[in-house]
């Protein structure tokens, strides 16, 4: 089974690079989560929810914020204090992207899981 998180971001960084207003991908609880987190740090515009026959399909209003997104493979673990070392790897500078993580209170970027004091496992990053 191919990773859909991995194709949905691959085709967001696509459109993107085309300068397209808008992507259609398919839609799943992880995916959604994550474009949620992404609507609430300012790199997407509107995701809505549509019906496309038998199958759901998310639409995502692309607001042209991302240099660069992908999903991390294996799903790290992280800790609290290991965050920084996660940050200097996948993220080029200082407050410039963002991690998304999978923690036991939801998905959610790396900066919420440091003011809450949780770890997760790393999804994906942003900048």
């Amino acid at each position: 089974m191919p990773d859909i998180l991995s194709h949905t971001l691959n085709k967001i960084k696509t459109y993107e690079n085309l300068g397209r207003a808008e992507c259609q991908v398919a839609s799943t609880k992880l995916v959604r989560s994550v474009l949620m987190t992404l609507k609430s740090n300012g790199y997407v515009s509107e995701v809505t929810e549509e019906s496309d026959g038998k199958f759901k399909v998310l639409k995502i209003a692309l607001a042209n914020k991302i240099n660069n997104i992908g999903s991390v493979r294996p799903r790290y673990a992280v800790k609290v204090a290991d965050y920084q070392k996660y940050e200097n790897r996948y993220i080029p500078s200082k407050d410039f992207g963002i991690l998304i993580l999978a923690t036991p209170q939801g998905i959610m970027s790396n900066r919420e899981a440091k003011e809450k004091k949780v770890g997760g496992r790393l999804l994906a990053y942003v900048y």
